[in-house]
């Protein structure tokens, strides 16, 4: 069965808009005007993509895509895909989970939950994968668990610098235990680039959570969060019902996180580029550690 599990396709086949429904027509991602839902600002669309989707009255950080993460991150024209033919199948027939994966399909353009390929940031090679929470929550299931694998694979035989930005709601059920497997795997692969004393940093976005919080995420050399972004293993709510206490304010925050030590840096958006590029210089000559066992 295992090996039935990925399968390869070139394509997408997405709907012509004439064909989609108006409910879909009139999704907020149509309208001219968002709304924050921090300071209840009322901001034009334009404005909001123009400062790369931070409200510019209160500085909240609305979710990217992989793409629109891609774009703003990488040098122009630098970014090759690997791995974007990789794709899920249904190994526990799971009920509607065929349906849901083309619904992400077309909704995201993407095959899977993560995006996967070699760039320069600064004119510094790296391997990169960003994961989307669009596409199923940013769920690992299977083959986000084999393509971050495989990016970490990539980076020890080129011996580059591994990026990987996370977001992800936990593991994905319609797999089941093969989807909880891929804990072990990822961290199994970040041990190795550890061995090879090659430098990877995990950029945490809003939110990175569950089984991706527990294993890859949370193993890199340097870890990042942006600015604002929920990272936990369990969520506030699951949290407080659990030990029936109060959190303290702005528990399992970045910001919080960064005050009790479970990250290196809090980053506003505007600045990761900077941030990433600094930290590439630094390392430029690293090279492989010497003393990797």
């Amino acid at each position: 069965m295992l090996k039935d599990l990925f399968g390869k396709s070139k394509y997408v086949t997405v709907k012509s808009r004439d064909n989609r429904d108006k409910k879909e027509e009139s999704s907020p991602d149509n309208r001219l005007w968002t709304k924050c839902n921090e300071c209840k600002e009322i901001i034009f669309n334009k404005k909001l993509v123009e400062n790369l989707m931070v409200c510019p009255k209160c500085g909240k950080h609305f979710r990217l895509t992989a793409r629109d993460r891609l774009a703003i991150t990488v040098d122009e024209g630098s970014f090759k895909e690997f791995a974007e033919d990789i794709y899920s199948k249904d190994p526990l027939d799971f009920p509607n989970y065929v349906e849901k994966m083309v619904r992400a399909k077309i909704k995201t353009n993407l095959n899977e939950a993560v995006i996967t390929g070699e760039a320069l940031i600064g004119g510094h090679q790296i391997v990169i994968a960003i994961m989307d929470f669009n596409f199923m929550g940013g769920s690992m299931g299977s083959v986000v668990g084999e393509k971050i694998t495989l990016a970490i694979e990539k980076a020890i035989e080129k011996k580059k610098p591994l990026i990987i930005f996370s977001t992800a709601g936990g593991a994905r059920m319609q797999e089941g235990l093969l989807s909880l497997m891929q804990m072990a795997k990822t961290s199994a692969a970040v041990k190795k680039i550890h061995q090879a004393g090659l430098l990877y940093v995990c950029v945490m976005t809003d939110p990175t959570s569950g089984g991706v919080t527990a294993s890859f995420a949370t193993l890199a050399d340097i870890i990042i969060a942006e600015k604002g972004a929920l990272i936990a293993f369990a969520g506030p709510r699951v949290i407080k019902q659990t030990i029936s206490a109060d959190l303290p304010e702005g528990f399992q925050k970045a910001e919080f996180l960064l005050e009790h030590g479970m990250v290196d840096r809090v980053t506003p958006r505007h600045k990761m580029r900077d941030e990433l590029k600094a930290i590439l210089e630094i390392h430029q000559d690293s090279g492989v550690n010497e003393y990797a066992q």
